[in-house]
């Protein structure tokens, strides 16, 4: 079945994933036909999509404070970044700091206007250019919530946004310039942040992909080669690799015997021979011979795409600890909006207290009990800790995987490469026949000189870090 994909702009976490499959999966039929991906900002339908239905998508990805538009593949493997104008790429930074330096800049005005302790306690009346410069904070700090805020508060669903945003408008209303400037700056660091931190594991999954070539120098019946794009190669064409060259698609050696180091897909530390009927990978990399290779899989096939897809599919298996805090946070925030609402209302209308002061009281409640700080810092956890692992070449497929380990109880790892760093090191000598070690690690040195095994690397180290003499060798084979 054809499928259609959406970049979205803004989708960072797991609630905007909710958000959007509550309100695009009606149109396509339900939720099963509906794929995200949080690391490349991916919605995929997997129905087909035209006319009305692209336009009603769009209107209904919109609606929710965020936008959609045709993803733009420029790599046939689906992890290439679309380019993207400053505004996309930096203006939640930009937003930030311009919501961080008005509120500081309002803060000093108001200090040098009515003094700095009348600034800090927000006593008396803002002046106006004062409470100016704290709403153009607010503004800016609240550009990608506030729009978040008027959705909830149009479905009836209360969340963190809208749950920030009746606190700033309620201490805008009390005079509360301060409070309400910092309020939204700090809650806008905290998605920024989240942002980030999405933002490092796309990349690490981009550095994946950087891997393998672009090129491929591609071999014609006639003997002539040329050089082509690595997506534009098909199965059954030839290829030729030069020594010290990266391999930019899977493939089967027909011709020519090399060494290949395969260590960035399988994880084996030491060169691999290679011959006629060997299979190699895209991303791995060329020893000393010229190989001749029949083209097996297309680029976004090969088993460096695989790899990547899996990762970039790890968003949907979300680990246990980010569906309970799923679960609390629809409970909890509009529990504590209630809360906030009877503490407002209640002792007034039953004890005749003073409005202003208990609606203080209930906007209080509503910015110490957002949540946001557990509902943020679990998603921002998990895919820090995915984003770590792949930049240190280990690839796990979700945050339910990444939780795994900690109930373990035996786990087994492969020495080479795993424990070790997979480099031999000439660890001691023993000589005979009154030899000194220094004449038998420099005449092992000679023979291995021109040798490219890592047993011959390390001895040749061995003799460099002693700072031996090696003499020419003459007349030996290997």
């Amino acid at each position: 079945m054809s499928s259609t994909r959406y970049k979205i702009h803004g989708m960072d976490c797991a609630d905007e994933v909710a958000v959007l499959a509550r309100e695009v999966a009606p149109l396509v039929g339900g939720r099963e036909h509906l794929r995200f991906d949080v690391l490349s900002g991916r919605m995929e339908v997997a129905v087909p999509v035209e006319g009305e239905l692209d336009e009603a998508i769009r209107r209904a990805v919109a609606a929710t404070g965020m936008t959609a538009q045709p993803w733009e593949e420029f790599c046939t493997s689906g992890v290439c970044a679309v380019e993207e104008s400053f505004w996309r790429r930096k203006g939640r930074l930009v937003l930030v700091f311009a919501s961080g330096g008005l509120l500081l800049l309002g803060f000093l005005l108001h200090g040098l206007f009515e003094g700095f302790r009348t600034a800090l306690t927000s006593e008396g009346a803002t002046p106006l250019p004062v409470a100016l410069v704290y709403l153009a904070s607010v503004v800016t700090g609240g550009w990608y919530i506030f729009p978040k805020a008027l959705f909830a508060a149009r479905r009836l669903r209360p969340d963190m946004n809208l749950l920030m945003t009746v606190a700033v408008i309620g201490a805008i209303f009390l005079g509360a310039w301060l409070e309400a400037s910092a309020v939204t700056f700090l809650f806008a660091l905290s998605l920024l942040l989240e942002s980030w931190s999405v933002s490092r594991a796309r990349r690490a999954v981009e550095a994946l992909m950087s891997l393998a070539p672009p090129m491929a120098r591609i071999l014609h019946e006639e003997g002539d080669t040329e050089m082509v794009p690595a997506e534009a190669a098909v199965p059954g064409m030839k290829m030729i690799v030069r020594p010290g060259e990266k391999i930019p698609l899977d493939g089967v050696v027909t011709g020519g015997r090399s060494s290949v180091n395969q260590a960035p897909i399988t994880g084996e530390s030491l060169p691999v021979d290679v011959e006629k009927g060997g299979e190699v990978y895209a991303g791995t990399i060329n020893g000393e011979g010229v190989l001749e290779i029949r083209v097996t899989h297309t680029a976004g096939d090969t088993t460096l795409a695989r790899m990547i897809r899996l990762i970039e599919e790890s968003r949907s298996h979300r680990a246990p600890s980010e569906q309970w805090v799923d679960r609390f946070a629809r409970v909890y925030t509009p529990a504590m909006m209630f809360l906030a609402f009877a503490v407002a209302v209640i002792p007034p209308l039953l004890a005749g207290g003073g409005w202003e002061r208990w609606i203080y009281e209930g906007l209080v409640i509503l910015v110490i009990a957002c949540p946001c700080a557990l509902v943020i810092s679990t998603p921002v956890s998990v895919v820090a800790g995915l984003a770590s692992a792949a930049r240190n070449g280990v690839l796990i497929k979700g945050g339910a995987y990444l939780e795994a380990p900690a109930h373990l109880r035996v786990a087994a790892f492969d020495k080479t490469g795993t424990l070790t760093e997979g480099r031999p090191r000439v660890k001691s000598l023993v000589p005979l026949n009154d030899h000194t070690e220094e004449e038998l690690l420099a005449i092992a040195a000679a023979m291995e000189r021109d040798s490219t095994h890592p047993l011959a690397l390390a001895i040749c180290e061995e003799a460099e870090r002693r700072g031996l003499e090696v003499p020419p060798a003459e007349e030996h084979t290997a």
